[in-house]
Parts: C-alpha cells; sequence; structure tokens
C-alpha cells in the first residue's frame, strides 16, 4: 500500500465505529466512512471537541452539525499547492487527502521529462491531480461534468499560482470528450481518470463503474500519444479490485505501448494507532 504520509495541513487523527477524525488546517471534523469496520476506544479528546460532524440520515443524505464557528471555506496547503476546503453537502471537502501519492508520482513523471508534456485529468473535480501537474509544468486539459468543480478547480489554480499555465477548463460529460478528442486527433502523454463508484449523467442515464470502466477505458487508450508516459485509474468501489483494473490496462495498453503496469491500495495513516485506513486503489501503466 501506497501512503499519503507527506502531508502537514491534513491529519487522520483517528478512526472508529464508521467515522473518521480529520484535523483540516486548524479545524477538526468528523465524517462518516464506510471501511471503518472497527469499534476502537475513543480516547482522543478531539472526538468530543470537533468544529463540525457530518451526521448521515436513515432516509439517505445527511447534514453537517455545526458544534463551533467554521468559516464557509478556508485553505490547507500540500507542499507548495493550495486549495480551497468547504464542509459541502454528502460530506466532501472538495479534497480526496490520500490522492496526494498519486500527484507527487505524476509530478516527479513530468519533471523529468526534457518537453511539454500534455495530460488530460477525466473526472477532475476540483483539480488535485490539475494543478499538481501544472505545477510540474505539464499542459492540462481538465474535465468535469459539474460546472461548480471546474470553478472550485479554477479557484485552487489561482491559490497556488499556476491559473496562467496550459490549462483547458471543460464542463462536460467525460465519455463524450474523449469520444470529441478521438475525432479531433488529439493526443496525450498522460491520462488520469477518477470516475465515480455510482451517478448519474445529464440525461438520467445511470452510471455504475463495473459496467461502464473497460469501454472508457478503451476510448482512452486510443488518446494515448506515441511518447506516452502514464495511464492512471483511481477507483474507490470494492466491486473494482486493483488487479481487476491492472488486467484491463495490461491488455489496452502494454501490447501496444510496451512499459508496465502496478497496482494497489493507497491509503492514509492514521496518527492514533500507526495503522493505515485503506482508501481505495490505483492502477497505472508507466512507459
Amino acid at each position: 500500500m501506497r501512503k499519503a504520509d507527506n502531508w502537514k495541513d491534513y491529519e487522520l487523527i483517528d478512526c472508529s465505529d464508521g467515522e473518521r477524525l480529520e484535523r483540516w488546517g486548524k479545524y477538526i471534523l468528523i465524517r462518516p466512512d464506510p471501511q471503518v469496520l472497527w469499534s476502537t476506544p475513543k480516547t482522543n479528546k478531539l472526538w468530543y471537541n470537533a468544529d463540525a460532524r457530518y451526521l448521515r440520515s436513515n432516509t439517505g443524505g445527511g447534514r453537517w452539525e455545526i458544534y463551533k464557528s467554521l468559516p464557509e471555506s478556508w485553505g490547507i496547503n500540500y507542499g507548495e499547492l493550495k486549495f480551497n476546503v468547504k464542509n459541502m453537502g454528502f460530506k466532501h471537502t472538495g479534497i480526496f487527502p490520500e490522492q496526494a501519492v498519486n500527484w507527487d508520482m505524476t509530478a516527479e513523471i513530468i519533471r523529468k521529462e526534457k518537453r511539454e508534456v500534455k495530460m488530460l485529468n477525466l473526472f477532475a473535480y476540483t483539480g488535485g491531480a490539475t494543478v499538481s501537474a501544472l505545477n510540474a509544468g505539464a499542459a492540462v486539459t481538465h474535465v468535469d461534468a459539474s460546472k461548480g468543480m471546474v470553478q472550485w478547480a479554477k479557484e485552487n489554480a489561482v491559490k497556488t499560482g499556476v491559473a496562467d499555465r496550459k490549462v483547458r477548463w471543460i464542463v462536460d460529460d467525460c465519455k463524450k470528450f474523449v469520444e470529441r478528442e478521438i475525432r479531433r486527433g488529439n493526443k496525450y502523454d498522460i491520462i488520469i481518470m477518477d470516475p465515480p463508484s455510482y451517478g448519474r449523467g445529464p440525461g438520467g442515464e445511470v452510471w455504475k463503474l463495473e459496467n461502464e470502466v473497460y469501454s472508457l477505458c478503451s476510448l482512452c487508450a486510443e488518446l494515448l500519444s506515441d511518447d506516452a508516459l502514464l495511464y492512471l485509474i483511481n477507483s474507490y468501489t470494492t466491486g473494482l479490485s486493483p488487479s481487476v483494473m491492472s488486467y484491463m490496462l495490461g491488455t489496452l495498453v502494454r501490447p501496444k505501448f510496451g512499459g508496465s503496469v502496478s497496482a494497489d491500495e493507497i491509503g492514509l495513516p492514521v496518527s492514533q494507532t500507526g495503522l493505515v485506513l485503506p482508501s481505495g486503489a490505483t492502477a497505472f501503466w508507466t512507459k
């Protein structure tokens, strides 16, 4: 398992009874996490002195319960990267901190190249990977179906000081965008995709990752340049194991481009126990 252990402004303090106890900058949040199946003693006093807690509803969804004065948004840093954090609906904050291990890996690949690297970031959310890649020197195409998320990503790019770099901000259905890029003949050296496990498209069509991911990966493979460097897929669903994603990349990418395929879990270190909380999986092909 690869650990996101370089954070200073984020900390997973403890996790128990289906919840995480986290520090985001100077604020303490408690959020639900279905992976936390264990019930360990909540001896850390911050469990009882948090700034806010997300409470799930029995009928679906939930709400934030604010215990102290909490701003609408606040900033956190990851090295040179700067992000706005907000306590959004459905427990989110705008950052998946475990993805920092993938930001670092991608940035290192970009910096080693003595040429401009073109990157496509699909389901790009609030732009963690985009901002990191821009900071490393890549030209990035950022695609997400949510106008609000793309605007948030732009704000993060401004905060980090990379908004003037080569970047295209696209509000679109990712699969339709990829199909158009194939017709246009556009190519990318790096493709990153972080698709949701389940969702609905603009027309109400159902997206289920296990059913859609192979066809989307097949299309994306057509966008890889002759000098491709990295193709990375993230998954948060237990229905799509690291080995399954690895096999897909092994059949779709490696026969044409060579290179190697790897897959593993990514996780967050837990300060209270010294253990690591699994937080999804990543499969990636590299040159």
